[in-house]
């Protein structure tokens, strides 16, 4: 049978919100401002290594106000082995500045605000917003992206169009949600090179499985 993508977005919703953990997350800082530096650090690197290298990096600058004025070879050196430390330790320590400088050392909840800060893209606020405040996000990281395709539940690979065609398939409440649901699955079960289409609940609705 075929299906649309706002029933295939539906129904995997529905499977995966049952068989799923109802609290999901993968970095383990839940400070505001010590996980929007995580989530800076994760690019490129998987989420093990940012939660090892942040509570070293947090044992040594532990408020906004500290890393605003650390030594930036120091976070370089501490950093370093979540590769572009170079880059990555501009954009902490800019993202720290800022926070000082415009918002009192706050995090903000806007995804207009945050897409200003050094470093934070989309991806980076929609972690903020949907896990701190709740709000409607869709992240979009190489697991989401991976399923979602799969799924046809999109053809994009820009990272902003899938944001908003998977966006338009349900309903805001839900967003976050299916985010982390999803990106749960790409990790256990839809893996990049050896997907297990014969142990995953989401075949029947899947646009890539092989018997369809």
């Amino acid at each position: 049978m075929e299906y649309t993508p706002y029933e295939r977005a539906h129904h995997t919703y529905e499977i995966l919100d049952t068989i799923s953990p109802s609290n999901i997350t993968f970095l383990n800082q839940t400070d505001p401002f010590r996980l929007l530096v995580s989530v800076i650090l994760s690019a490129q690197t998987t989420d093990r290594q940012v939660n090892e290298v942040a509570s070293v990096l947090f044992e040594k600058y532990p408020s906004v106000e500290s890393l605003a004025h650390a030594d930036i070879d120091s976070v370089k050196e501490i950093i370093r082995s979540t590769g572009y430390f170079n880059a990555k330790a501009k954009n902490i320590i800019g993202t720290a500045k800022a926070l000082l400088e415009k918002y009192g050392g706050v995090v903000p909840f806007s995804m207009e605000e945050l897409v200003k800060l050094p470093g934070v893209g989309r991806k980076t606020a929609s972690v903020i917003i949907g896990q701190l405040d709740n709000q409607p996000a869709i992240i979009v990281d190489t697991h989401f992206a991976r399923v979602v395709r799969r799924l046809g539940l999109t053809v994009a690979t820009d990272p902003e169009r899938i944001e908003r065609e998977v966006a338009k398939l349900l309903p805001p409440a839900n967003h976050y949600r299916y985010s982390m649901i999803v990106n749960l699955h790409g990790r256990q079960v839809c893996h990049a090179r050896k997907p297990q289409c014969g142990l995953c609940q989401l075949a029947p609705y899947c646009k890539s499985y092989p018997i369809q």
